[in-house]
């Protein structure tokens, strides 16, 4: 009798060892999975030289393509650049607007990639640009529509977003003559140097899946995009890219840095969504005869692309940007808008929610985002 106690605590003490080396293992292997998935999130864009790629599995551009600008501004010229009337908003008109608007949230399409953005006590700005040209000093793309305000005419700014640093999105002149340098700024890794020696305080870089909580019901995530980054001959993709995800009293806005379609937004709307709204580019996708194909670029959605990320998202409306400004491509100017609204339903959408504004425009949140 006592042997057998003996020989079943023996029996129970192995167990317990065994039990408890098991429990050590299963917690290591939680430890490194969750460790692993962190590391994939933060670490696969980054590069031992100090530069950055796109997300695992995006399309990549093919190296024999050799850009030309001799035929692509043969081909610009070929353009017809008449600017319907209606594209834009009687600055007057637009003055008014915001002055009847104050106390609502909002959001006013400025051109291209530039929104003003109002959400409680917080007036946001993404990607402002109010030079003539987007390029450095007098290069580069002229603008053929005028910003719907200038820059002295904006209202107090809060909060600055910038995605990336494109000539067409960080626009130096703009950064340098900003009314408003007391604004909190939020931009990519490597950027924020060019705010720190003009003067700005509050800047934020940030990595992809960064979040900043900038009040008790505004809250901004930085996430992955599919694009580059070069502003010299030296300096390709040394700098960061992104999306800005904004997230305002349960509601979710998903502001799109340039980006080319990629199996990340499938991944994006599985984390994230619903989103009640996103704002994407639909413009600077068409650069044949310069590459073999017709409306495709690897890092800017044409506009059914964009409808396709929108769905990709589970985003419940878009609003289709970074058209009607500058003559970055080679499709007809406003070919867009059009291709957007037409190929809306394809993509689950009622022609209503593929949302194009016109420069100047302003609407309530409300009347948007339901």
């Amino acid at each position: 009798m006592v042997l057998n106690f003996y020989k079943l605590m023996k029996q129970l003490k192995i167990l317990n060892i065994k039990l408890f080396k098991y429990t050590i293992f299963f917690i290591f292997i939680l430890t490194y999975n969750c460790l692993s998935i962190e590391m994939d999130k933060n670490s696969y864009h980054h590069l031992p030289d100090g530069t950055f790629r796109n997300p695992e599995g995006s399309p990549k551009r093919d190296e024999n393509i050799k850009w030309s600008y001799k035929v692509f501004n043969q081909e610009r010229k070929k353009l017809d650049m008449t600017v319907p009337k209606d594209h834009f908003i009687n600055k007057d008109t637009v003055l008014s607007n915001l002055k009847k608007f104050q106390n609502d949230d909002y959001i006013l399409w400025i051109g291209h990639a530039t929104f003003i953005i109002k959400l409680g006590q917080t007036t946001i700005i993404t990607d402002p640009v109010f030079s003539k040209n987007a390029g450095p000093l007098i290069f580069g793309p002229k603008r053929f529509t005028k910003p719907a305000l200038d820059l002295n005419e904006i209202p107090k700014i809060d909060l600055f977003l910038l995605t990336h640093n494109h000539y067409d999105h960080q626009d130096m002149a703009t950064i340098r003559k900003f009314p408003f340098k007391k604004a909190k700024v939020l931009l990519p890794l490597k950027l924020g140097k060019y705010f720190s020696k003009n003067g700005y305080k509050d800047i934020n870089e940030m990595d992809w899946y960064d979040e900043i909580i900038v009040n008790e019901n505004l809250k901004i995530t930085f996430l992955p995009a599919v694009h580059w980054s070069k502003r010299s001959l030296t300096d390709t993709n040394k700098s960061l890219w992104g999306n800005f995800l904004i997230e305002y009293n349960k509601k979710k806005i998903l502001f799109a840095c340039d980006t080319g379609i990629g199996e990340i937004y499938k991944k994006l709307g599985e984390i994230y969504g619903p989103i009640d709204l996103t704002l994407i580019n639909i413009g600077a996708y068409n650069f044949y005869p310069i590459m073999p194909y017709k409306d495709k670029s690897v890092y800017h959605t044409n506009p059914e692309e964009a409808l396709s990320i929108g769905r990709d998202l589970n985003s419940k409306k878009v609003i289709g940007m970074h058209w009607g400004t500058f003559v970055l491509s080679l499709e007809p100017i406003m070919e867009p808008p059009i291709r957007f609204k037409e190929n809306a339903e394809k993509f689950g959408y009622n022609k209503e929610d593929a949302i194009i504004f016109k420069i100047g425009e302003i609407s309530k949140l409300k009347d948007i985002v339901e």
